[in-house]
């Protein structure tokens, strides 16, 4: 079992820097951007916006994030459905609060690429000598980078990932120095560290509530502090950011100072941004213009990176919490943490070009930026409340955190979304539409459990060892193996039985039941073995964590290998010619796979919700794949599902002529 990984190292740091910071890093690239595009500039927007940035980022980042969550790892794990494992036994309508929190991450990582490549390819309107480059140019190599990073997933990240960590330390130096050198272009830009001028901004200015929209793009990159725990630990967090948040807020102080020395009383127009107008990249010496848009587009795809990756951790433990459809996975090397999912690849790539095609420029995606992270941000927020209350904190603290952090979030929320219809209504769609595979896939799941009927296995003992030692019916297999969803050792689902006993009786020296718990412990791998009738009947319950990947064909093979070396069972084949040789028999696995039945009376609702859990279910991987089993070995048998019987068959019988009723 994973033990938290708590210790402060060099490596741990450098990591931190390279796959935890690279959304919430890459802000300063279009944050100033987003508060001041169509406004004049004046005294109180540069400082009160500021001063927001400066309290949004200590009290949502730091003090919520960083000093708060990390505090719920689970098993030295962090991320929004780490964190419904530990609680959702409390109450089970958490289960929609994850959902709804998983579902934004995955659209935010659809937003995210796009905003941080163009705003950094962009920077190239700013260089002389290149003339005037056309949208549709920047377009293009937005598209072309984007399409090379979703290629290069295949290949998984852990050579290149090792560079990460310096690159984006480079980044975060050159923020710093950059910011610094415009200091001196109004030293009272520093005022901005007192709030008043936070709350003077939203309480005197005409759009001071709304400008929070574009103050909360600072901190869209706090989840990513709380998703990739596991992979640097708790301290190396907590250590690095206080560096990460020191050049963040001197590359704003200088934006702010340059934006005051340069622009004060003038209207920043969508004419000066198209012409390339950013305050990022306007602080920057000309002859460093291209080294910085290098390093600039570099940081994002590394932002981009952090954020697709863990779109794959997130699914995975969906599908293994049973909230999203069964996917392939492969791992591409045998890091910790390594994998690489297909199909999520393609609908990323897909959202992000639709993205890029739909909305061509980076302050028209500020518009879709914002609002879907709002909700996982609100969702983290009940869901540690109820980790708080597990661990007995005093009601009245939970009290104070809740509404702090709602009042802030709902706020936040609330001006994002001013943002709708210039271009919020997409990351709420895509949110939306993944909320609804989520959804359709746990309550589907709720209404075939009404139809699964279990048995006692008592009660068919003694049938099973009379059905194997008839030789008057042709053996199956030596050893039988079916995938049970009973969880008490002492039943069995009726259509098992139903399959063994009476669809072509199936004769097998040894019946084997194996049943997969997943537990909330992350990377749990324990199995436990019933000899229920010692060399006749065996179950073998696996116990694995909801990060740990069932190959089950593999995990059961090292399971009989242990009971043969103990003794416990004999898997010598039974024909005698075999038997005098010691030649193993053979294994056949047997999966039930359900489909829908016509004979079914649901309310509209639910009939609805199945045929679209079935069609997802057409669509996405095999339960005997999703168990990582080999397909040679297998055999899939389907039966109709029956989860409300038509109770009122309109039927009658007529007699023919010369025929009498009974």
């Amino acid at each position: 079992m994973s033990a938290p990984n708590n210790k402060v190292s060099a490596a741990g740091l450098i990591i931190a820097l390279g796959i935890i910071y690279g959304d919430i890093g890459t802000s300063p690239l279009y944050v100033l951007n987003a508060i001041t595009n169509g406004k004049v500039i004046s005294e109180l927007l540069i400082l009160g916006s500021l001063s927001c940035i400066i309290w949004t980022l200590t009290l949502q980042t730091t003090v919520k994030y960083v000093i708060l969550t990390l505090k719920a790892d689970n098993r030295g794990e962090g991320g929004i459905f780490s964190l419904f494992a530990l609680v959702r036994r409390r109450r089970r309508w958490l289960v929609f609060t994850a959902m709804i929190g998983g579902a934004a991450l995955l659209a935010d990582g659809m937003i995210t690429p796009p905003i941080s490549v163009t705003s950094a390819i962009e920077g190239l309107r700013n260089i002389d000598a290149l003339g005037f480059i056309s949208d549709q140019t920047i377009v293009y190599i937005v598209l072309a980078i984007i399409t090379g990073l979703f290629f290069l997933q295949q290949f998984g990240t852990a050579s290149i990932g090792k560079l990460f960590g310096p690159i984006m330390g480079c980044w975060f130096a050159m923020l710093a120095v950059l910011g610094c050198s415009h200091f001196a272009d109004d030293l009272g830009i520093f005022r901005a560290l007192n709030p008043y001028y936070a709350i003077k901004l939203l309480t005197t200015y005409q759009e001071g509530f709304w400008i929070l929209g574009g103050v909360f793009l600072c901190t869209t990159g706090a989840e990513a502090l709380y998703s990739d725990l596991g992979h640097c630990g708790r301290e190396n967090i907590r250590l690095s950011w206080i560096f990460v948040k020191t050049c963040l807020l001197l590359n704003y102080f200088g934006q702010g100072a340059w934006l005051l020395s340069n622009y004060n009383g003038k209207t920043i127009t969508d004419a000066m941004i198209t012409d390339g107008f950013n305050p990022f990249y306007a602080i920057m010496p000309s002859w460093f213009l291209v080294p910085g848009i290098v390093i600039a587009t570099t940081a994002a795809v590394i932002a981009s990176q952090a954020l697709i990756s863990g779109s794959f951790t997130l699914i995975s433990e969906a599908i293994r919490l049973n909230l999203w459809p069964k996917m392939k996975i492969r791992y591409p090397s045998e890091a910790k943490g390594q994998l690489f999912v297909p199909g999520i690849n393609m609908l990323l790539f897909l959202g992000c070009i639709g993205v890029v095609l739909y909305f061509k420029k980076s302050t028209n995606m500020e518009s879709a930026y914002g609002l879907a992270i709002t909700m996982c941000m609100i969702a983290t927020t009940i869901l540690f409340a109820n980790f708080l209350i597990l661990r007995r904190t005093a009601p009245v603290l939970v009290f104070l955190y809740l509404s702090v952090y709602l009042a802030i979030e709902l706020s936040f929320l609330t001006a994002n979304l001013d943002k709708f219809h210039h271009g919020g209504y997409v990351s709420l769609i895509m949110g939306g539409l993944l909320f609804v595979v989520m959804y359709v896939w746990y309550r589907a799941r709720k209404i075939k459990n009404r139809y699964i009927e279990f048995v006692s296995l008592d009660d068919y003992i003694g049938k099973l060892e009379d059905l194997s030692n008839d030789k008057s019916i042709i053996k199956h297999a030596t050893h039988l193996v079916y995938m049970t969803s009973a969880d008490n050792p002492r039943e069995i689902e009726h259509k098992i039985m139903y399959s063994i006993l009476h669809r072509k009786p199936k004769r097998a020296d040894i019946y084997w039941f194996v049943h997969v718990h997943t537990v909330d412990e992350p990377y749990t791998s324990e199995y436990s073995v019933n000899h229920i009738i010692p060399n006749d009947i065996i179950r073998v319950e696996f116990r694995l964590g909801f990060r740990v990947q069932p190959r089950i064909n593999l995990m059961f093979r090292e399971v009989v290998k242990d009971l043969v070396a103990n003794k416990e069972v004999n898997i010598t084949s039974r024909y005698e010619s075999l038997e005098r040789n010691n030649i193993v028999g053979d294994f056949q696995f047997v999966v039930m796979e359900k489909f829908l039945s016509n004979d079914n009376e649901l309310p509209f609702l639910e009939r609805i919700i199945m045929r679209i859990h079935f069609w997802l279910k057409d669509h996405s991987l095999s339960e005997a794949k999703s168990f990582g089993l080999d397909t040679s070995y297998v055999t899939v048998e389907k039966f109709a599902l029956v989860v409300s019987p038509i109770s009122n068959v309109k039927l009658q019988r007529i007699f023919k002529k010369g025929e009498e009723a009974y």
